[in-house]
């Protein structure tokens, strides 16, 4: 009879383990991509879009937004403003209609986040080698205030270096800070600062305390809806 409940007890004790391992988590609408590789393609001035990372003069550069100015004579003109993924820095050139360019053959890795240190590094597991990889302080500038504990990412890599951090989004926060707003007839449509778990600060509306689950849209710095929503 001992040996049956020690059997029974073990077996229970596998079926949680396996349960709580595979368990869906509610963190992040989002699933970051292991090993996908964009190989180089030639594209023109009609595809260009926002988002989109070319190679030029053997760097990365990312199009952040782009113009098209018609002429009343003589071809079309292409106004883009790129960020240059390696070293920080935008520019803005303008090209005829038709132009061509190299997409930057980069690859994605799914990473989760470990820590950083007092230099401004950024340190990410690799989920599939586990082997870890350092991000730079100029890399993480204008994510560093949005990763978490444990937050799972995709490291954009070009000829082997880091270029970019993609972080998940929507994402969801908790608020470890926020004024407390007397309830009245007037808090319906107002809002306040609120300090997330991650160090960001996001505009909420007044209602909301101190503890509660939020949905965050990354991209746009936004507050979007409360968790369970």
């Amino acid at each position: 009879m001992m040996l049956r409940n020690t059997l029974v007890l073990l077996l229970s004790a596998l079926t949680l383990g396996s349960t709580s391992a595979f368990a869906p988590s509610f963190r992040a609408a989002f699933t970051p991509r292991a090993t996908v590789t964009a190989i180089s393609v030639a594209v023109d001035t009609s595809e260009i879009k926002n988002g989109l990372t070319i190679e030029l003069d053997g760097e990365p550069h990312k199009v952040i937004s782009f113009s098209i100015m018609k002429q009343a004579r003589g071809a079309a003109k292409t106004t883009i403003k790129f960020k240059n993924l390696m070293r920080g820095t935008t520019i803005e050139n303008t090209y005829r209609s038709g132009e061509k360019f190299e997409t930057a053959t980069i690859e994605r890795n799914a990473a989760q986040f470990t820590y950083s240190d007092e230099n401004g590094n950024f340190y990410f597991m690799d989920t599939e080698t586990f082997e870890e990889v350092a991000v730079g302080p100029k890399i993480m500038e204008d994510v560093k205030q949005w990763i978490c504990e444990g937050m799972e990412v995709n490291l954009v890599n070009f000829k082997g270096n880091v270029i970019e951090v993609v972080i998940p989004s929507p994402y969801v926060y908790e608020i470890v800070e926020t004024e407390i707003v007397i309830k009245d007839g007037n808090v319906q449509g107002r809002t306040k600062p609120a300090k997330l778990n991650c160090g960001a600060t996001v505009t909420v509306p007044a209602y909301l305390v101190t503890g509660e689950m939020i949905k965050v849209d990354t991209g746009k710095r936004e507050y979007l809806s409360r968790a369970n929503e």
